[in-house]
């Protein structure tokens, strides 16, 4: 029989001292990260909300979700068996009630976090290293950003599959699916801004083109030769974006046409395809005009163990007075730090293989990867702006770890200002640890560890099983 208490909730129930100790403790730092990382977004994103999911009480609130699967990100290959071990250590220690060992309610709080939530949170991380940054780090006072795309593998699901289709070039059922994404960082905080994903049938020009809205009047777009067609350049430049582009193979750099700026310095006009290309709509390819005039420049590459010779850029910055050769040169060269910005992202977090066999669980698996990411780029972007240090001199790995070791720390102090000085020193201990300076370093692109002797698969797991059981009941039966 339900009572009245039952039927009209805490307000009216004789639980609801134990229901508001459970909602103190799940808005309590759970792990340290929240204290130390709070700051980066606003802290209303992670209000329950009125309506949906997380907005009934409970011990997988929105607050203790979202911080607990950031654990496990900043953690890679912690299962969710020991996410929720954390978590019952931690209600446990504070007297709250018991968590249930079983990690189905946690996995079923993840499923429920709002997607629009989560990019919120990304836009807001990024702004906020973004402002932290120091001005004269910035190219002429302009905010260059500089886009790539990668791929990213995940669990070999049917629901993956379909959506993410594998490789052509595997057979079925022996790759994995494939998802591709193009992201823009800002070369002077190498926060993520904005990130496009889609499938192996989306080319990264087609995906870029969605990120467009992503830069500002003002801005540099910096790229290598992927994303320099006519369309990008001239349609970036009517929208107040300058670009620095490697020039496309396809594209001729003949200098004897154009006006001479200097040596290997021209002043060249493109013709506007015949033929409106595919990525682009009709309303926009009206809108753009017969020829354009862009900057080419040439400059040779004499250093040891470079493959490149020589680079040809393709540019909308004409003064060559502001924007000498050597300077765009040397801001191209910076083109390099989009690379490592992916390899800390897939190899140090780990977010190369995805463990979600859903897509729409992968999609947050891989903001909650980005997020990540920019809440530790905003502690360097910090420890560098208050100790005045070069921030490309920062090792991510080293800030990873360096937060994963203070967090616990900063968790157990007793009163705001040890607190405070616990923090202060993580930014000293990030700041003092600075990468060697090894130009012109030169390294063979080989490994070392041999491989195990297993052969691939090239046909599908069911298959081979039932050869191998089939030669096991032969060898059996032979006389």
């Amino acid at each position: 029989m339900f009572t009245t208490a039952d039927l009209f909730g805490r307000f009216h129930s004789p639980r609801a001292p134990l229901q508001a100790a459970r909602d103190q403790i799940a808005s309590t730092s759970l792990n340290g990260l929240s204290i130390l990382l709070a700051d980066w977004f606003p802290r209303w994103l992670l209000v329950p909300t009125e309506e949906g999911p997380h907005s009934r009480r409970r011990i997988y609130s929105l607050y203790v979700t979202f911080w607990t699967f950031l654990w496990q990100v900043l953690h890679p290959g912690q299962p969710c068996r020991q996410a929720v071990r954390k978590v019952i250590a931690w209600f446990r220690v504070q007297g709250g009630p018991q968590v249930p060992e079983d990690d189905s309610p946690y996995c079923q709080a993840r499923k429920g976090l709002p997607r629009p939530t989560l990019e919120r949170i990304l836009q807001a991380s990024a702004q906020a290293a973004e402002q932290r940054a120091r001005q004269h780090w910035r190219f002429h006072g302009r905010e260059v950003k500089v886009g790539d795309g990668t791929t990213v593998l995940m669990p070999d699901s049917p629901a993956n599959q379909e959506a993410y289709p594998q490789s052509a070039r595997q057979g079925p059922g022996c790759g994995f699916p494939l998802l591709k994404m193009v992201a823009l960082f800002s070369l002077t905080s190498g926060a993520l801004l904005a990130v496009v994903t889609g499938n192996k049938h989306r080319s990264e020009l087609a995906l870029f083109r969605r990120l467009w809205r992503q830069l500002q009047a003002g801005d540099i777009f910096l790229a290598d030769r992927g994303f320099c067609d006519y369309v990008t350049v001239v349609a970036l430049k009517i929208f107040g974006v300058d670009s620095l582009l490697r020039l496309n193979g396809s594209r001729p750099h003949d200098f004897r046409q154009g006006r001479r700026l200097g040596r290997y310095d021209r002043l060249v006009t493109w013709e506007k395809p015949a033929r409106q290309t595919r990525t682009v709509s009709k309303k926009l390819w009206r809108t753009l005009p017969a020829s354009f005039t862009l900057r080419l420049i040439r400059y040779p590459v004499a250093i040891r163990g470079f493959r490149t010779r020589e680079i040809f850029l393709v540019t909308t910055l004409l003064d060559p007075i502001e924007y000498p050769v050597a300077e765009l040169a040397g801001l191209y060269g910076r083109r390099w730090r989009v690379e490592l910005f992916l390899r800390d992202i897939k190899m140090t977090l780990q977010m190369e293989r995805l463990s979600c066999k859903s897509p729409a669980m992968v999609r947050k698996e891989l903001l909650m990867h980005l997020i990540a990411y920019n809440l530790i780029r905003g502690v360097m972007v910090e420890a560098a702006g208050i100790y005045e240090v070069n921030l490309e001199q920062l090792s991510f790995k080293g800030a990873l770890d360096t937060v994963r070791e203070f967090c616990p720390t900063i968790l157990q102090a007793k009163n705001r200002a040890q607190r405070m000085d616990l923090i202060q020193a993580l930014w000293s201990a990030l700041a003092h640890d600075l990468l060697p300076d090894r130009p012109y370093r030169v390294e063979p692109r080989v490994q070392k560890r041999r491989p195990k002797a297993f052969p691939f698969m090239c046909r599908p797991r069911q298959e081979l099983k039932a050869r191998l059981l089939q030669s096991k009941n032969r060898k059996k039966s032979a006389p």
